[in-house]
C-alpha cells in the first residue's frame, strides 16, 4: 500500500468515528479493509457492517478482498426479506448491504443490533438528515462503537451536505446539534424572500478546521492526466429550428404528436433529449429525430482502434437506441458479472448510467476511454463516473 493508505489505516484505528474523504480512485476500499482486519485481529471489533450501493457490494468490496487475498469472510445481504433474514444468521466477519435495505435492517435488528463497526461507503447518500436511511443509522448509533464514512464527493452540492455526515460521527460536537443551527451559523440567506443559502466567506475554512481531526481529505496522486476532448456536432437548420421552437415556446409537434414542457426543468430535459436524437412525446413513447450523436459515437469507437469504450447515457431512450445501433454493446448488470468481463478486456463497448454506476466501481483495468452520449446536470455523478476509469491501477 501507499504511505498515505497506511496513514488512513492508522486514522481509522485511532479514531472510533472517522471519515476518509479521499478523491475517487485513491484506495479507500483497501485501506478500510486493512483497518477492519487489524481491528478484528486484536478483538477491537466483533462484527462489521458495510453499507453501499447494490453494484458496489456485489463487486468492488468482494473483489478487493479476493484481489489482495485478505483473510476476511463476508456475506452479501440481499434477496427477499425471508432470504435476507437467513443471511443475517451467517457468522462471517463482514455483512454487506445496500442503502435501500438499510431501513429494513434497522427495523429487523432494532433490539439485537450485532454490528459494533459500521462503514458507510459513498456517505454522501446520507447527506439528507431527514432521509429514512439517515434516521435508521441514527437510531443504531448507541450500539455502534466504530463508524467509518467513505466518500470521494462528501459535499457534491456544497457545504450544506456535510452536516448530517459529521453529526453521525460526533453527535453535533463540531458543527452543532441541529441542521437549522448549522445553517444559521455558516450560511447567509439569499434570493427571493431569503429562501436561498450562501456560505459565509469564512465558512469553508472554519468547517474544515473543526472537522479536520476526524476527516481525512486527499486529492488524486500518481494518476495519468485526464484528456478531455469536446466533439462538436453541427445541427442541420431543419432540426435547429425545431430545437429553438421547443426551447422558446416549450412545445413542438413530431409526427402529429405533441412534445410539451410545463416548466423550465422539463424543457431543459426535453432539449437534452432533442440533442441526443429522440424526444419523449405526450403518449409516453419517444420519437427519433436524428442520428447525429450515434454517428459521432461511431467515429469515437473507430478511432479507439479496438480499445474498449465506456459510454455514459442519460435517458432510457438513449440506451435503447444505443443497443439497437451498436449490437456489440453490453449493459452494466446489478451483480457485476459484466464488470469482471470488462476488466478482463472481454467487453469492447459498455453502456452505463452515471447515477447507478457512478460510485465505487473499479473499471480502470478494462479501458481508459469514456464517451458521454448524453451529459448530466449532476456534477457528482459526472465526476464519479469519470473516476471509474481515472483511479489507482489505471496505467493507460
Amino acid at each position: 500500500m501507499h504511505s498515505y493508505q497506511n496513514d488512513g489505516v492508522d486514522s481509522i484505528i485511532n479514531n472510533p468515528k472517522s471519515a476518509l474523504f479521499w478523491q475517487m480512485g485513491q484506495g479507500k476500499t483497501l485501506t478500510t479493509l486493512t483497518a477492519i482486519k487489524d481491528l478484528l485481529d486484536c478483538l477491537e471489533v466483533r462484527k462489521v457492517l458495510i453499507v453501499s450501493t447494490v453494484r458496489v457490494i456485489n463487486s468492488a468490496w468482494p473483489d478487493e478482498i479476493k484481489k489482495w487475498e485478505l483473510p476476511l469472510t463476508y456475506t452479501i445481504i440481499q434477496g427477499t426479506p425471508g432470504k435476507r433474514c437467513e443471511l443475517l444468521e451467517e457468522k462471517t466477519d463482514i455483512h454487506l448491504i445496500n442503502y435501500e435495505n438499510l431501513v429494513w435492517l434497522q427495523a429487523t435488528l432494532a433490539k439485537k443490533w450485532p454490528y459494533d463497526m459500521v462503514v458507510l461507503d459513498e456517505s454522501s447518500r446520507i447527506k439528507n438528515p431527514s432521509a429514512q436511511r439517515t434516521r435508521a443509522i441514527r437510531k443504531s448509533l448507541p450500539h455502534i462503537n466504530r463508524l467509518v464514512l467513505l466518500s470521494g464527493t462528501p459535499a457534491p452540492n456544497g457545504l450544506l451536505d456535510l452536516w448530517s455526515q459529521v453529526y453521525l460521527m460526533d453527535r453535533g460536537l463540531r458543527l452543532g446539534t441541529t441542521y437549522t443551527g448549522y445553517k444559521g451559523k455558516y450560511f447567509d440567506k439569499t434570493g427571493y424572500m431569503g429562501y436561498g443559502l450562501k456560505p459565509k466567506a469564512s465558512a469553508q475554512t472554519e468547517i474544515e478546521k473543526k472537522i479536520g481531526d476526524i476527516c481525512s481529505s486527499l486529492k488524486a496522486v500518481n494518476l495519468p492526466d485526464i484528456i478531455h476532448s469536446d466533439i462538436k456536432i453541427k445541427m442541420p437548420d431543419i432540426f435547429r429550428h425545431q430545437y429553438d421552437k421547443l426551447e422558446k415556446e416549450m412545445i413542438i409537434f413530431l409526427g402529429g404528436l405533441g412534445v410539451e414542457a410545463f416548466n423550465a426543468a422539463a424543457v431543459t430535459n426535453k432539449c437534452l433529449q432533442f440533442c441526443n436524437g429522440a424526444v419523449y412525446t405526450e403518449d409516453g413513447e419517444y420519437a427519433e429525430i436524428h442520428k447525429l450523436k450515434l454517428e459521432a459515437l461511431e467515429s469515437v469507437i473507430e478511432e479507439a482502434s479496438g480499445a474498449p469504450v465506456l459510454v455514459a447515457y442519460n435517458f432510457k431512450s438513449d440506451l435503447e437506441r444505443l443497443q439497437k445501433h451498436f449490437k456489440q454493446g453490453e449493459v452494466l448488470d446489478k451483480k457485476g458479472e459484466i464488470i469482471k468481463k470488462w476488466n478482463a478486456g472481454e467487453v469492447p463497448l459498455l453502456f452505463i448510467h452515471p447515477a447507478s454506476a457512478g460510485h465505487g466501481l473499479n473499471l480502470q483495468f478494462g479501458g481508459n476511454i469514456i464517451a458521454w452520449f448524453g451529459l448530466t446536470w449532476n456534477l457528482e455523478n459526472y465526476e464519479q463516473a469519470i473516476a471509474r476509469l481515472h483511479r489507482q491501477g489505471q496505467k493507460q
